[in-house]
């Protein structure tokens, strides 16, 4: 679910109202806890017991005079009563907002309409971490996964059985994209860990919101270690922080998930990789986003790479365009396992895509994919592995005009199934652009011309966070300086 601009424009407005009187981070709480209650009131599923003294159109309706704050805060306490396993998350804090704000609110929410099958809260939430990270000049230490990518990495490991795990759940949206494929009737739970309780609670109320049933764990996935996390999901699906700073590698020497080694470097990546596929049972399949630097790591880190391809657990690599995270503009690549990988035809291969040139443009700065790009990147690892093919989105079957045969082939400038020795042949690179190839195209002048501002506009971007961090850095120094003085 993409917002639509009048959406946006609602939210935005209802943000501003909240910064009078909360601080930022309680703002997008406050909006989701009250986004929750018009959603869970209409959804006719009934996956949550809703008193009726928590119903939107119940809050809506009280007099003007009314506490409405308050109200609104003993509604929270009457879902998490009656739900147990939202106990403790929910937002209260209401009461810090005048009420001729809150009934505003109300009313502006109240003439939202939007899919309840969708990623409601997520997707709202990714729109709070975009606007406030450009209000307060900083970063959100967080991403929300866009649906899009979600929706990919779902479509191409099919998880309709089995266990599903993310270390690194945020609010959820994996886990949303995932109940989709679910088989009907199947009463599965969700196994995910995320360090920031606020998200966790997000979190789950996205997963109320959308009738699953989570154990979602708080603490840090480098120290607070499950000991039942170890080689037993079918699935794992992750969005982690990428180029993750300051884990304390002393703290996990010896731990078994890490076979390969811990890279020397004060770089979280090939951690994170190998929490992955330390999670994984025999047979079990990971997709996960990572950061582009980690294909070509060098050092320590490519040490730990050359085991990953010579074990042949490798199977997929699809690198994608910038603009799709917010609030980075920096493009990202996705990584797939396949434990089972080495008994299947192609043990021998790592399948390359390069869907840097495949996106719907959103506006200036916010790209995406349609459910035909979808379905069409995904048909590639498909027919790549001998799988059938999904044409329900594609409207002029994209894929049998790119495989007329209904058989994988490799094309240039899009895909390549690699072997293994060319691999190590060329450094053991896991980057889709050393294999895939360049085809030669010519571009008219506005495409040039839009190109080349959009290049523009990342220099700028990443110059302005330069400078800030550049700022910071000499800010720091002067106090230590001053320290010793």
């Amino acid at each position: 679910m993409t917002l639509t601009p009048n959406i946006e424009r609602t939210l935005w407005n209802i943000s501003n109202q909240l910064r009078a009187t909360l601080k930022t981070s309680e703002c997008s709480i406050a909006v989701l806890g009250i986004v929750f209650l018009r959603y869970v009131d209409c959804n006719k599923n009934g996956f949550l017991f809703l008193p009726d003294i928590a119903r939107f159109s119940y809050l809506i309706g009280l007099p003007k005079k009314r506490a409405i704050g308050k109200a609104i805060n003993v509604a929270m306490f009457a879902v998490e009563e009656k739900n147990v396993e939202l106990t403790g998350l929910l937002p209260k804090i209401y009461h810090k907002v005048e009420d001729k704000v809150l009934v505003s609110i109300l009313k502006e929410f109240s003439a939202i309409t939007v899919d309840i099958c969708s990623d409601v809260l997520g997707n709202i939430y990714e729109y709070f971490l975009s606007k406030f990270a450009v209000v307060d000049g900083q970063l959100f230490g967080e991403y929300f996964t866009p649906e899009s990518i979600a929706k990919l990495i779902v479509y191409i490991l099919s998880p309709l059985q089995g266990k599903i795990y993310d270390p690194a759940c945020g609010s959820g949206g994996m886990f949303i994209q995932c109940a989709k494929s679910f088989e009907k009737d199947n009463n599965r739970i969700v196994y995910g860990q995320e360090n920031n309780l606020e998200t966790i609670g997000l979190c789950k109320m996205n997963l109320a919101v959308h009738g699953l049933t989570g154990d979602i764990r708080h603490g840090s996935i480098y120290y607070d270690v499950p000991c039942d996390n170890i080689g037993v999901f079918d699935f794992v699906i992750s969005n982690p922080p990428f180029n993750a700073r300051g884990i304390d590698k002393e703290k996990l020497w010896n731990d078994k998930r890490f076979p390969y080694g811990l890279p020397k470097t004060d770089n979280g990546n090939y951690i994170w990789i190998q929490i992955f596929l330390s999670a994984l049972n025999d047979k079990g399949r990971a997709g996960f986003v990572m950061a582009n630097s980690a294909s070509d790591a060098k050092y320590s880190e490519l040490e730990i790479r050359k085991r990953l391809i010579d074990d042949g657990v490798v199977d997929v690599i699809i690198s994608v365009a910038p603009y799709f995270f917010y609030p980075t503009v920096l493009p990202c690549t996705i990584w797939f396992f396949d434990k089972e990988k080495k008994t299947s035809g192609h043990k021998d291969t790592v399948l390359f895509i390069d869907a840097s040139h495949i996106y719907k443009q959103i506006d200036r700065t916010h790209r995406s994919f349609s459910a035909e790009q979808i379905e069409f990147i995904s048909n590639i690892v498909r027919l790549y592995r001998g799988e059938p093919i999904k044409t329900e989105a594609e409207g002029d079957n994209l894929t049998y005009k790119t495989f007329p045969n209904g058989k994988y082939q490799d094309v240039t400038g899009l895909c390549k199934a690699e072997s293994l020795k060319n691999i190590r042949e060329i450094g053991y690179s896991l980057n889709p652009s050393r294999y895939v190839g360049i085809v030669a195209t010519t571009i008219s002048n506005s495409e040039f011309y839009s190109t080349l501002k959009e290049l523009n506009y990342e220099l700028q971007h990443l110059n302005s966070k330069a400078n800030r961090l550049g700022e910071k850095i000499s800010s720091d120094i002067s106090k230590m300086l001053e320290g010793k003085e």
